[in-house]
């Protein structure tokens, strides 16, 4: 017996099941009155941040981080589950068992006798499962397809991504380079006198021609610009040390002494 099926199915429902009677515990007229107050809309930012916190534990690689997470998200998806279960709509294991009946049914090169080359053909079949059986309606665009639900940040390279399968797009990384100098000039010129909601609009096609680039070079945006965040905060926090040291407050008067300890920071 290999270690995943000694720690697998049978364990796996027992701690399933641990965790729904805890959650239950918590909903209930006895237990905790955070956890009772909570619904639906109030548990949309937790899970979120959860997300995010598991993305910056896989970075890491650290895999008791991952888990750690993992779990936190295990909760918030179960809980968010067990209210609608309270309020009569659906049961958490009509929502687990809609998930298995969707992976079998949209896998049917390895649950059936169809065949997929490629991934290609994987997402090929996909599409067309769930259109042909599921009853989804055609997409109008196949911008469509991407969740207006997405961080910006996110939601920007799907779009590029999907209009790029149709030819949409820039030949190479040189053109998408190019853009983001056009768009630039553009915001400059919008900031010298153009109004706010022009230099809004001028700033976001910046940033949308940046994820663009990023696209083109095969970067995720969101995972760069969280990396170049953390380079930020660990600079940051050593100028602050250094400022307090030298028994200086953290003022423009001071900011040659900041850039002296920034630039020092920058060394390590």
């Amino acid at each position: 017996m290999t270690r995943q099926e000694q720690g697998g199915r049978g364990s796996g429902e027992l701690a399933f099941g641990e965790l729904y009677d805890i959650i239950a515990r918590l909903r209930g007229p006895d237990g905790c009155p955070w956890d009772r107050e909570q619904d639906c809309a109030s548990l949309r930012g937790n899970l979120i941040e959860e997300t995010y916190e598991c993305v910056e534990a896989i970075d890491e690689k650290n895999p008791g981080h991952i888990r750690e997470e993992l779990g936190d998200i295990f909760f918030l998806a179960t809980m968010l589950a067990y209210i609608h279960e309270e309020q009569g709509a659906f049961s958490v294991a009509d929502a687990l068992r809609e998930v298995n009946e969707k992976l079998v049914r949209r896998h049917p090169h390895v649950f059936a006798d169809v065949t997929a080359r490629d991934s290609g053909e994987v997402l090929e079949n996909w599409n067309r499962i769930k259109v042909e059986q599921e009853g989804h309606r055609p997409k109008d665009s196949i911008l469509d397809e991407v969740s207006a639900a997405l961080p910006p940040l996110d939601r920007a390279h799907k779009l590029q991504k999907k209009a790029a399968k149709l030819g949409f797009d820039w030949p190479d990384a040189q053109g998408a380079g190019e853009k983001i100098a056009e768009e630039l000039a553009e915001t400059m010129e919008a900031a010298r006198g153009g109004s706010s909601e022009k230099v809004e609009e001028e700033l976001g096609d910046l940033l949308f021609s940046v994820v663009n680039l990023c696209r083109h070079l095969k970067v995720e945006p969101s995972l760069a610009l969280r990396r170049a965040n953390g380079k930020f905060a660990a600079r940051f926090r050593r100028v602050e040390k250094g400022m307090r040291e030298a028994g200086l407050e953290m003022r423009r008067e001071n900011m040659a002494e900041m850039d002296r300890l920034w630039d020092a920071a920058k060394l390590d």
